[in-house]
């Protein structure tokens, strides 16, 4: 008998605003290749306003592509391990932080569990993510709201500045 793993396609968000941030962003990737999957794309790095609360320093994001064997929950807890190995604290929401790891899609699933929502429930509020998500996924298409990254990005009504600084 041959037992065959599901291979899935996860999309992240990796950010964060505290300490050197380009750093931390090198760190996450590095612990999401060991624990979580292989980094199939990557989009440039951009510099970001703060979202939710703006008397903080600017954020730093990234979408990336894995390919994980994972499965959604599992790689939720994978990322939540990530987080606290990097120093992530949880004492103000919308606040600063060292890294933050969002899934913004696994495969074309929809899944409301509690402490996993995906896709991510404010993916089309926030430019943040969606600049980088659709560089690198541009035609990839929303389960729930059926409109491609491109048409969620021209339709955004988030107009903070999301600039690219590495890429």
């Amino acid at each position: 008998m041959v037992i065959r793993e599901s291979i899935n396609n996860a999309y992240l968000l990796i950010g964060g605003n505290e300490d050197n941030r380009q750093y931390q962003l090198e760190q996450a990737r590095g612990k999401i290749s060991i624990l979580c999957g292989e980094i199939i794309q990557q989009s440039a790095v951009y510099e970001t306003e703060p979202w939710g609360k703006h008397d903080q320093p600017a954020f730093l994001n990234q979408a990336l592509l894995i390919r994980t064997s994972l499965n959604a929950r599992e790689l939720m807890s994978s990322i939540l391990s990530i987080e606290n190995i990097l120093g992530r604290k949880r004492t103000e929401k919308y606040g600063p932080r060292k890294i933050d790891i969002d899934i913004l899609f696994y495969n074309e699933e929809v899944i409301d569990l509690p402490g996993l929502q995906v896709p991510h429930p404010q993916l089309a509020q926030r430019r943040f993510a969606l600049e980088p998500m659709t560089e690198i996924a541009p035609f990839f298409v929303h389960p729930v709201l059926r409109k491609n990254m491109t048409e969620l990005l021209e339709a955004c009504p988030d107009n903070l500045e999301v600039k690219k600084i590495i890429g």
